[in-house]
């Protein structure tokens, strides 16, 4: 317990200073000041680790590593996460742009996984490096879908165009389902199981979340909406949300994809219940939900900051950071590219490259992609899993922080072309 507490405080203390320093001073990126100074942070205790402890980087890491991201993010409070950026989300948005997200959110997925997998497994036959194809395939699966958190909570921020930045949003809440799907396919390629086919994963995967996220949405609102209560109404939200994500888990769906289809049902069920008188007062709901955004958010992005430091444990860290880097943005360029043919018609002012640019760039990953990688320590050997972590921190890390720093400029820059 005492170590618990002691795990939190330090957490809630970077979260308080580093969001004043940069409230005051430094003026970033909420989220972007937390996960690069963290970063800093745990690079510098490391350094101080490392100057009394005579030991290696893997077991010195190993030994100061208090962090379970993969259990806090999947196991903890990525429901709660997921409805919260999805909540305000509307469900005719989501039937206007029903194609567009569709090809981004599965076809983009698929193609971007199958193009980093392939050109992961070429450079590592070139650097003599022991991946085979599967475990290739599986790190293009982690590194494909693009971070629902990091879109809902860096992207709108912006100020990219209404339709542009609702694709952007849409697409990273719903590939997940996806990327899931292409994990459970190549993980049990890699680890030599035969396991089902993509199409009946996926199927089960996306069809299962849909069909027990409108459930029990359904029957949740109803004691939403019956209640006059305002606290128990949040703790309906609760109940529903963590409900409908462990059932998913538990009955192999996507758990994170049943809890954005929680957030969009229930936005248009409270649109209609609100038309019809039945609903109000949600002060207390909103301010509640707004706040567990923040604050999950935050701490989120401090642990993936200060567990950064594994990086440190990949061999040839910084030619296979590149690498990684490097692959992510051709491979999502090609990947959006080429959809871009098929959901045309694109939004008003972007041709296929302008529009191709744009997705890649504001292509941010996150604590899912790092929680996917860590989750493969069973599947691989240690040597490989070092890279697959190594590879995942280094995306996240480039485009959180750089692309994320530059997505601005970058929109900007493509407003005056098409301007011009």
């Amino acid at each position: 317990m005492n170590n618990f507490l002691l795990v939190v405080s330090v957490i809630f203390t970077l979260i308080v200073i580093i969001g004043f320093i940069n409230e005051k001073v430094i003026h970033l990126t909420y989220e972007i000041s937390l996960l690069m100074f963290s970063v800093i942070i745990g690079c510098i205790i490391t350094g101080i680790y490392a100057g009394i402890s005579d030991m290696t980087v893997r077991k010195l890491l190993d030994s100061i590593q208090v962090f379970n991201l993969q259990r806090f993010l999947v196991e903890g409070v990525l429901c709660f996460m997921l409805f919260a950026g999805s909540r305000n989300m509307k469900i005719s948005s989501f039937k206007e742009n029903a194609r567009k997200i569709s090809v981004l959110a599965f076809v983009c997925t698929l193609l971007g996984a199958l193009f980093y997998g392939g050109s992961f497994y070429l450079i590592c036959r070139l650097l003599q490096i022991p991946f085979t194809v599967p475990m290739c395939l599986m790190l293009g699966s982690i590194i494909a879908p693009t971070d629902p958190i990091a879109a809902t909570s860096i992207l709108k921020k912006f100020g990219l165009p209404e339709k542009v930045g609702f694709l952007m949003e849409a697409e990273s809440l719903l590939n997940d389902g996806v990327g899931v799907a292409l994990f459970v396919c190549f993980s049990g390629m890699a680890a030599g199981n035969a396991g089902s086919g993509f199409l009946a994963v996926m199927l089960r995967e996306i069809i299962g979340a849909v069909v027990i996220g409108v459930i029990v949405c359904r029957i949740s609102f109803e004691f939403f909406v019956r209640t006059s209560d305002k606290h128990r109404k949040v703790f309906v939200s609760l109940m529903m949300v963590s409900l409908s994500y462990y059932l998913c888990e538990r009955l192999g769906c996507s758990g994170a994809l049943s809890c954005v289809v929680c957030g969009v049902s229930f936005s248009a069920f409270c649109d209609n219940a609100k038309k019809k008188g039945r609903l109000d007062g949600l002060e207390v709901f909103d301010s509640f939900w707004e706040a567990i955004d923040i604050l999950l958010n935050s701490v989120l992005y401090v642990i993936l900051g200060l567990s950064f430091v594994r990086i440190l444990q990949m061999p040839m860290t910084i030619i296979l950071s590149a690498v990684a880097i490097i692959l992510n943005l051709v491979c999502r360029y090609s990947s959006v590219f080429i959809g871009t043919f098929l959901m045309k018609p694109l939004p008003d002012g972007y041709g296929n490259k302008k529009l191709s640019t744009l997705f890649t760039w504001g292509g941010l990953r996150g604590g899912l992609s790092v929680a996917l990688a860590m989750s493969t320590a069973s599947v691989v050997p240690p040597e490989i899993y070092h890279i697959i972590i190594g590879c995942a921190y280094a995306v996240v890390f480039f485009t959180t922080v750089v692309q994320g720093l530059t997505m601005n400029k970058v929109y900007q820059r493509l407003s005056k072309n098409i301007e011009s």
